[in-house]
């Protein structure tokens, strides 16, 4: 059977998203994104001149006709905010997808519930694609999907702490009950992380500092990405029930004395 990945009708060969930030220079960035396989790209819309989108340093080395683009709101402190910044995007031809990204505390970055579910229900009415980043509350999660939203990206810890999952139980329960993606975004360290998420059945990950401020950023999108793939594999093939004593593999009987 195949495994199809698909958002809003678009089928997605990779199950990484990259974002494009924080990298040293654009040689470590576009060595990443070429060795990360990814099909989705994302960044922040404050950090590109809408203006001149084409001429960006972000973009200009970018060949827009190979991925898909994820801009997000970062920055933005409201609900009105965002879909502002959303509407400026796709004013611009870049894309009519938008990660909305609402954060109300600089010093957790964490996601304001309130705004982005706001935002997220107007900017489904205005047609985009729209992929909230939120927290790993479950409620908050059904209610982002009931909304429209064409995929959740609960976090699995603060962005870019690189902390890892820190709270299984509320991801595999946001799985368990949703009907459209749910895609890990913030807080993944490394390839450890990214297996630790598939394997709980998440449909892709969105990364950016892990890889970006790795000593070699370009090996580290390499290990993302076999990381994805191995974490799906191992999610569809079924790992066996713990057990809280041995089961020996040949059994303890029959040998000849």
């Amino acid at each position: 059977m195949s495994d199809l990945f698909k958002i809003a009708g678009i089928e997605l060969n990779s199950r990484l998203f990259l974002g494009t930030g924080r990298y040293r220079n654009a040689e470590d960035q576009n060595a990443a994104i070429e060795a990360s396989q990814t099909d989705v790209l994302t960044f922040a819309v404050r950090r590109v001149n809408l203006n001149e989108p084409n001429e960006d340093a972000i973009l200009q080395h970018i060949d827009r006709t190979r991925f898909q683009f994820l801009p997000n709101t970062s920055g933005a402190r409201t609900a009105e905010e965002a879909v502002r910044i959303a509407r400026l995007v796709r004013a611009t031809g870049l894309s009519d997808w938008i990660k909305v990204e609402i954060c109300a505390n600089d010093k957790t970055l964490m996601p304001d519930p309130i705004e982005t579910l706001k935002a997220t229900e107007q900017l489904v009415k205005e047609g985009f694609t729209v992929l909230p980043y939120t927290s790993d509350d479950p409620i908050l999660c059904q209610h982002l999907e009931e909304v429209g939203a064409s995929a959740v990206m609960p976090g699995a810890s603060p962005i870019g702490t690189g902390l890892g999952i820190l709270n299984p139980y509320n991801l595999s329960i946001i799985i368990e009950d949703a009907n459209v993606p749910i895609i890990v975004d913030a807080g993944i360290g490394s390839a450890k992380d990214v297996v630790e998420a598939m394997e709980l059945g998440v449909d892709g990950i969105l990364l950016n500092t892990a890889v970006a401020e790795a000593e070699d950023p370009a090996k580290m999108a390499t290990a993302m990405k076999l990381a994805v793939e191995a974490g799906r594999q191992s999610y569809l093939a079924g790992r066996i029930q713990k057990r809280r004593y041995a089961s020996a593999s040949s059994g303890t009987t029959g040998y000849v004395e």
